[in-house]
């Protein structure tokens, strides 16, 4: 009862203070013990997508591999004209003297020390240096191509990620009017066949709509993987797109299509550069047929007998006996003529390529814009008003499901066509270089 009667009085006293501390400590010890909240997509700002175009041109880890070899590249073109390294030459030894009756006269070290320079033949440096900076233009023309690559693909696999959201909230909407009607019959005593065949026709309808769920599922997971990983971040990092629907200018003629894919489309200027670095590659083997000399000063010393110091002038020539410059100029036209053949390989796989590229984009073009910006708006508000209607009776069952079926597929085409035109226009854009100005209009 003591105990009672002072903790009363004690609490009574210290309330406020006590548990006001009480209250922050408590709540800085569970801040601190608490895991960190999850982020989840809603959480996650949205990005557009210039936005997330530039953060994975610039945080691919694959673009530096390109990086390192423009580097290497332009390491080898600065060592490319320079002279070789003057070689040092160290010769030492024992010598023994004998007369003509085989006396031994006297005996000790012998050395030399000579410093040779090797001096190449006229125009064979620049011949060099002209090779090396034709692999730094390929090693330029490499990033370009693949940031330009980079770029498209992650436009399109942005608007791919947006467009598998967009089709899989649809497909709840859905679902979720088939699961509330399906509900709703279950609720009801049915009296006679037709609630029992709507019941089974709803049922068969949600299950096909579940399969087209977890596709759509899927294919967001894919894309958002993708995506990730080409940005350099964890594949389950979550993230929101502020996708807009793309307006591309009509494509230019094909002739003119053709003429700025020869200009500057990447992988034939890099086939053009190979053929003239090989061109280059010939006349310096041509060059080569000519020896080198090393030229340089030479002192030796001989301390048996008298102390003799010969101090003079090396020369060396390699002598071509063995044919093999010779081959290395044959070899040297072969790949020229190798370089030759994939050119034109390479033209003409451009001029098909660009052909097909404009006639699948007039096409898709065409197509997209045939849809108005309200189409699919139009169609969500015709499944709502269906399911209005079927539940006042004023709508058969067939009518109810083709319009909900009728909206998912109005949804799933409008978008496959936007993504089939984006896919084809940034191709066309990559082949000719030719900016079709794709400009973001709202959805």
């Amino acid at each position: 009862m003591k105990s009672l009667v002072f903790s009363h009085p004690f609490r009574y006293i210290l309330s406020p203070a006590l548990l006001l501390a009480i209250s922050s400590i408590a709540c800085s010890l569970y801040a601190q013990d608490a895991p960190p909240a999850k982020l989840t997509e809603s959480s996650v700002a949205a990005l557009s997508l210039d936005d997330l175009v530039n953060e994975i041109t610039l945080n691919n880890p694959e673009r530096r591999l390109y990086i390192e070899e423009l580097d290497a590249s332009r390491v080898s073109a600065r060592v490319a004209g320079r002279w070789s390294e003057p070689e040092l030459g160290v010769d030492a030894g024992y010598k023994r003297l004998k007369d003509s009756s085989g006396t031994n006269v006297g005996d000790g070290m012998i050395w030399s020390v000579s410093i040779t320079q090797t001096f190449e033949w006229p125009g064979r440096l620049s011949l060099r240096k002209a090779i090396a900076s034709r692999q730094v233009e390929l090693a330029k023309l490499g990033i370009s191509r693949f940031e330009n690559a980079l770029a498209s693909r992650a436009r399109i696999l942005a608007f791919g990620l947006y467009a598998a959201n967009e089709k899989a909230n649809a497909i709840r909407e859905v679902s979720e009017r088939f699961t509330s009607l399906k509900e709703t019959f279950l609720a009801r005593d049915p009296a006679g066949i037709t609630p029992l065949l709507d019941t089974r026709a709803i049922e068969a309808s949600e299950l096909a709509l579940r399969r087209r769920a977890t596709e759509a599922d899927l294919a967001v997971q894919a894309a958002l993987v993708e995506i990730n990983q080409l940005r350099g971040v964890p594949i389950d990092a979550p993230l929101r797109v502020k996708a807009k629907r793309f307006s591309f200018d009509d494509a230019p003629s094909t002739q003119s299509l053709l003429v700025a894919a020869r200009e500057n489309n990447f992988d034939y200027r890099m086939r053009q550069v190979e053929l003239e670095q090989q061109g280059f590659a010939v006349k310096l083997a041509r060059n080569e047929r000519y020896p080198s000399v090393s030229v340089g000063p030479y002192i030796s010393r001989d301390n048996i007998g008298d102390r003799e110091t010969i101090v003079g002038l090396t020369m060396s020539v390699p002598l071509p006996v063995t044919g093999t410059r010779r081959a290395a100029v044959d070899i040297a036209r072969v790949r020229q003529r190798q370089a030759e053949a994939a050119a034109l390989v390479a033209q003409r796989e451009l001029e098909r390529d660009v052909v097909t590229a404009a006639q699948i984009f007039t096409a898709k073009l065409t197509e997209a814009r045939q849809w108005t910006s309200d189409a699919a708006k139009k169609f969500s508000e015709a499944a709502e008003l269906a399911d209005r209607h079927y539940r006042m009776g004023a709508v058969t069952i067939t009518a109810y499901i083709e319009l909900q079926n009728s909206y998912l597929d109005a949804v799933e085409a409008l978008l496959s066509t936007q993504t089939e035109a984006l896919e084809s226009g940034l191709k066309l854009q990559e082949l000719t270089g030719i900016n079709l100005n794709p400009v973001e209009v709202a959805q």
